[in-house]
Formats: structure tokens, sequence, C-alpha cells
């Protein structure tokens, strides 16, 4: 028969994450949500909370009485997106959507980035940057790209700007497309710090081995990418737009009046040795039609897509598994949906091992990598246990 320390422990359970009966339990997380075959815990709600409140101090320089209220408006749909990334990756599975090759990848890129050739020290930097396991650091970059190609395979596909609405959109708001003359530019830098005489004459050879392909017509992002000791190499070599006057003249000189395609030979510059991309040259006025038609369809689609977004997520809600503990809101509820908490024991807080909380998947959001989108649509309804 059990022992009275052992329903001492039960009764504890939901109370403290890190039961004093470390005897019988060691660490315990309770449950808020369930969603198809997946849980919500209340120490994942906490730490996104921690998340939401270092990145509103740090990139929106909040503080005080204007941090709190941030935090406070914001972690309302907290568990709202944590359902949503579920239902996200849950329906990837089902299309057997498979980002295997985009995640090597994108890890490899990554690894090139930081210039950590070997793989376990590379996994302990990871570990040193995001707080948390290597593998939890894939898995969760995985579980972004599942989602986001869900997302626009179920969302995006059926979005249609018909070109009529384009074409008056544009009729109507011309003044919005007066251009200043401006370059786009990419570049390749292949770095000479802390090189010897051998070093030196050898980076000057790969910058003008570089310099030839992209004028014979390689891709220059890709180039860039693998290439580049920038810091805009993950990029592609993007260095945005520049106006006349904002360039060194030297440089200003060499590609201002060079059309589209453009590439330089190798540029000496106290870094080293610079190659540049003329990605587009547009000229002052009135800019045609045909020069914004993408610029006036993202906005579009921008407008449209949030919206459709919340539909298809509010369609897989009617569809799941859901129950929330009482006292808790999922602020984009599907409007008639059942999601009464319908364990037994009401009156136990319902909890799993740290064992149990391993096995499911995390994701959390991660420092400035992949947003999850479709996170930041209004809110279409509330719902919550009774």
């Amino acid at each position: 028969m059990p022992s009275m320390k052992w329903f001492s422990c039960l009764a504890l359970a939901g109370l403290f994450v890190g039961s004093v009966c470390a005897a019988d339990i060691q660490v315990v997380e309770e449950i808020v949500a369930k969603v198809n075959g997946d849980i919500i815990t209340k120490g994942e709600i906490e730490r996104t909370r921690r998340q939401l409140e270092a990145e509103l101090r740090t990139q929106q320089n909040l503080n005080g009485v204007r941090l709190q209220t941030a935090v406070q408006e914001r972690e309302k749909d907290i568990l709202r997106e944590r359902i949503d990334q579920l239902l996200l990756v849950q329906k990837g599975k089902e299309l057997n959507v498979n980002v295997e090759s985009e995640l090597s990848r994108y890890m490899a890129d990554l690894q090139r980035k930081f210039n950590i050739a070997d793989p376990d020290k590379f996994q302990a930097f990871v570990r040193e940057q995001t707080g948390q396991p290597y593998e939890d650091f894939k898995s969760e970059q995985k579980n972004s790209m599942v989602t986001q190609r869900v997302i626009r395979d179920q969302v995006g596909r059926t979005i249609n700007i018909p070109a009529e609405d384009r074409k008056k959109y544009y009729e109507e708001h011309k003044a919005d497309y007066m251009r200043q003359e401006r370059v786009f530019l990419r570049q390749i830098m292949v770095s000479t710090e802390g090189k010897n005489a051998d070093g030196l004459a050898a980076a000057e050879k790969k910058a003008k081995d570089l310099a030839a392909r992209a004028k014979k017509g390689e891709k220059f992002p890709e180039m860039a990418r693998d290439n580049s000791d920038a810091t805009t190499a993950q990029a592609g070599g993007d260095m945005g737009t520049w106006q006349k006057g904002q360039l060194r003249k030297e440089v200003e000189d060499m590609i201002w009046d060079k059309p589209r395609g453009f590439v330089t030979d190798p540029i000496k510059v106290a870094e080293g040795w610079m190659i540049l991309k003329v990605d587009e040259h547009q000229k002052e006025g009135q800019a045609a039609y045909e020069e914004v038609e993408s610029e006036i369809t993202d906005q579009f689609y921008g407008k449209q897509f949030q919206p459709k977004i919340r539909e298809f997520l509010t369609r897989l809600r009617q569809d799941a598994f859901l129950e929330i503990k009482p006292g808790w809101v999922d602020s984009g509820a599907a409007v008639g949906k059942d999601t009464v908490w319908q364990d037994p024991a009401q009156l136990k807080p319902e909890t799993t091992t740290a064992q149990e909380v391993a096995a499911q998947k995390r994701y959390k959001k991660l420092l400035n990598f992949i947003p999850m989108p479709g996170t930041a649509a209004n809110k279409t309804g509330t719902s919550s246990s009774k």
C-alpha cells in the first residue's frame, strides 16, 4: 500500500516546479494544455514569458512600468502562440513535409558563418549562445522550417491578387513611387587581416578568381555566402541601397554609371579585397509600374496573409483534440470549440515528470533566428475551461 508520504507528494506536485518530495519525484511540470498528442506545460509558458521580457528590454529598450505594460499585453497570447506552433508542426507531419536538406544547409551555413570547423566545438558554441542542448536547437530550427512550409503551401497558395487591383493601386498612389537615384549592391570580401606575405598573395589570387567567376555569370549570392569574410555573407553579400554621395568617391566612380549585373574587379581596401556587384540601379523620377509591381503585390499579400493564417489555425483548432486547464485562456480559440479540461481529478493538478517533458517537442522562440510566422495576428476570440 502506498505510503502517506507518497500521497503528500501527489498533493504538492502541481503546486511546485521541483517537488520537496525529491525521494519520490525529482522534477514536475504542470500541464496546462493538451493539443492532440502533445502537451504544453506551465514551465514552458513561464520560460517564454521570460524570453519575451528580455527581448522587449534589449530590442525596444523598455524598462520599468513601460516594460511591464508591454509584457502584460503580449503575454496574453503566449498560450495561443504555443498552440499555433504545435498545430502547424503536427500538420507538417500529416503532410509528410520534409526539410532535412534545407536544415542541413542551414546548420552548415551557421557553422561557416561563425568559422567553427570542428563539429564538437560548434555544438558547444550553440549551447553557450542559446542556453540549450544542440539537438534541441536543431530540432527547433527544423520545426520552424516545417511551419513555414505549411504556411506557404496551405495558406500562401490561396491568396490571389488580381492584376487590375494592383494597377489601380499604382495609379492612385503614384506619388509614393517617385524615386531618387540609387544602387543596390552586393559584396564579397576576402580578408587580409593578420596574414603574412604568402597569405596576402593567396588572398589577392582568391579575390581575382572570384571576380572572374562572378563576371562569367556564377550566382553572386551563393558565392558571397560560401566565400565572403564580411558579415553580409549569410545575406548573400547584400549591402542594401546607396544614394549618390554615400559611398567613397573612388568606389562610387567605379560603379555609379554601370548597369544592373555589373561586377567590379577586386578593390583594395583596408580589410582586404572587395568585389562589388550592381544588383539594381534605379534612376531618379517616376518609377514605372513594372518596376514596382512586385512591391505592390507584397503590400496586398501582407494585408491578406495574416488574416488567412489565423483562419487556417482556427480550422486546425476545430479539428484538434484540445483541452485547456481552468484559469488559462487561448486567445486564438475557435468559436464554439469545446476545450474543457476533461481530467476527472479536477482538484489535483496534472503533472508530468521531467523525462516526459524532455520527450516532448519544444518550440521556443530563439534569439534572432527564424521567427515563427502567423503569431502576430489579431485575436479571434477566447476560450477557457469553465
